[in-house]
């Protein structure tokens, strides 16, 4: 059987321009799109009982505009109101931009990386006398903790929001060819709704080395991964599998 349909556990793009769409169109395909994992946020209850004070830090880190939502949102439900003087460490400068929802973005000391929490640690070097905060997801890459303390910062991890997953039931069967995941939420999502469910002749496509390893953890078979040097997004991948196993056929 032919790849025709493809199942991306993720919003649908707003943009036309999206490549998704570009996918579709050059392969074939049917390309849906469906959340398999949901945000929500830490009330400000929950947030007092953790003893975490927002002002007690010079400078927060942010790792996506979730985490900058939920920064913005507990310090509105707590009455807190941010200094001129905080310091703003983002993962990009798409994110950074994202800021001017909440700031008034020319006024503030914002930094950014190029995407990475690495390059952003680079950034951070010469601002190592501050006291950062990190608004983070209960579940969340440990790869930022690990290089915080790798090189001696002062820092708070604060749990801002939660991933849970979201309800399938809708589907009731998951009949697509192909399944695209970018967490290991989106694998634990699967198993929750499907707890039946039989990989069969389904293939599964992960991005990043975290969502790989929980695919295989899983027990289920991995057959498209990226980023790759030959594939560094997930619709390349996508693509050069398709066209390749679809000629075979």
């Amino acid at each position: 059987m032919k790849i025709k349909r493809i199942l991306v556990s993720q919003p649908k793009p707003d943009s036309a321009k999206s490549p998704y769409f570009d996918l579709a169109s050059r392969t074939n395909v049917q390309v849906d799109f469906r959340p398999f994992i949901q945000v929500e946020g830490v009330s400000a209850k929950e947030f007092r009982q953790t003893r975490i004070q927002v002002l007690d830090h010079s400078a927060v880190i942010f790792t996506s505009r979730t985490a900058i939502d939920h920064f913005f949102r507990i310090c509105q439900d707590m009455r807190i109101t941010v200094p001129d003087t905080m310091k703003y460490f983002c993962i990009s400068e798409a994110t950074a931009f994202y800021l001017q929802k909440y700031i008034v973005y020319r006024k503030r000391k914002i930094f950014y990386g190029d995407g990475t929490f690495e390059d952003l640690m680079e950034v951070m070097k010469k601002h190592k006398d501050e006291n950062f905060l990190v608004p983070l997801s209960h579940i969340h890459n440990m790869e930022i903790p690990q290089l915080l303390d790798k090189f001696n910062y002062k820092y708070t991890k604060a749990i801002f929001y939660k991933t849970v997953s979201s309800d399938l039931s809708d589907l009731k069967d998951v009949n697509y060819d192909v399944l695209v995941f970018f967490s290991p939420s989106g694998i634990k999502s699967l198993l929750q709704n499907f707890p039946d469910f039989e990989q069969k002749e389904i293939k599964i496509a992960s991005f990043g080395p975290t969502t790989a390893q929980a695919v295989k953890e899983a027990g289920l078979r991995l057959d498209i991964e990226a980023p790759t040097e030959v594939a560094p997004s997930m619709t390349m991948a996508l693509e050069q599998f398709i066209k390749k196993y679809n000629k075979g056929l």
